[in-house]
């Protein structure tokens, strides 16, 4: 199965026995941002058969920052009820303006789930060709999860105090007023600005204007823009580890491996001790 799926891949393989296809829609809601009820929107409708994850529900509760990496327990427990363990082919999508789905699978890899992709365009797509909409909660058969490797291309602080230092590209997802300092953080006790040597490559634009994700040279090209080369070791970086999945997903599209810094700006620009640069890179 390819990383990245099309609407009618999915739509000819639904009924595949070994597949699953879930939810992963999580909504951040920054302040200033609509409300919105990712299940409650699940319900309203959702792709035949799917699941809903829950995305929300695999973040670290003991952790200060948002949307942090589960610990091999809780993650193992939350994809078992879900109905996403051992021996599936899993397909993930979402219906979020910061395309979720992206952290899952970023996620998934981190714990060893490895046979993961992402559908082309999400639920947006796939409404938007007329295809099937199921509605109500799905049930799920509970199965069981092992988790096979844990940390996997996820960075802390510490690594990319050293990728700054070192020969490793450290890439920051957020708009461009947020990585210049020209816009405050939406969160508070958080500084503006961006890591010293960092490149800013917005996330927006990794993706065409239908909302799918670019390939080739189009992709190629978004990189190179940003002056970053995707041969090279990358950090990938954003305001919660969100949307630098997007980027990692999209380096590896290219054919290259980046690492997420689960903390990110969250932790980064919150910390007095660590560096902080204003402006563009």
């Amino acid at each position: 199965m390819d990383p990245l799926v099309s609407t009618q891949w999915l739509a000819d393989h639904l009924a595949d026995r070994d597949l699953r296809v879930a939810d992963a829609s999580y909504h951040i809601d920054l302040p200033g941002e609509p409300k919105r009820d990712a299940a409650a929107e699940f319900d309203v409708g959702h792709i035949p058969g799917a699941v809903f994850m829950n995305l929300a529900g695999f973040s670290d509760p003991d952790s200060s920052l948002p949307s942090t990496m589960p610990n091999a327990a809780r993650f193992a427990s939350r994809m078992a009820r879900a109905g996403l363990g051992d021996g599936v082919r899993i397909v993930l999508y979402d219906d979020a303006s910061h395309v979720t789905a992206a952290r899952a699978w970023v996620m998934l890899r981190a714990f060893g789930f490895t046979d993961v992709a992402i559908l082309d365009g999400g639920l947006t797509k796939w409404r938007a060709e007329g295809r099937p909409i199921e509605t109500g909660e799905h049930i799920v058969r509970p199965r069981h999860a092992t988790p096979r490797a844990q940390g996997r291309d996820i960075a802390d602080m510490a690594e990319v105090r050293a990728a700054l230092d070192g020969d490793a590209q450290v890439v920051d997802a957020r708009g461009r007023a947020r990585f210049t300092g020209a816009e405050a953080d939406p969160r508070a006790g958080v500084a503006p600005g961006h890591m010293p040597g960092a490149r800013n490559l917005p996330y927006k634009q990794v993706f065409n204007p239908d909302g799918t994700w670019k390939r080739g040279q189009d992709l190629r090209d978004a990189f190179a823009a940003a002056g970053v080369d995707p041969a090279r070791p990358m950090v990938m970086t954003c305001g919660s580890g969100i949307t630098a999945s997007i980027l990692a997903f999209a380096a590896h599209l290219l054919g290259h491996e980046a690492a997420v810094y689960d903390g990110s700006w969250s932790e980064w620009g919150a910390d007095p001790s660590t560096p902080k640069a204003a402006g563009d890179a």
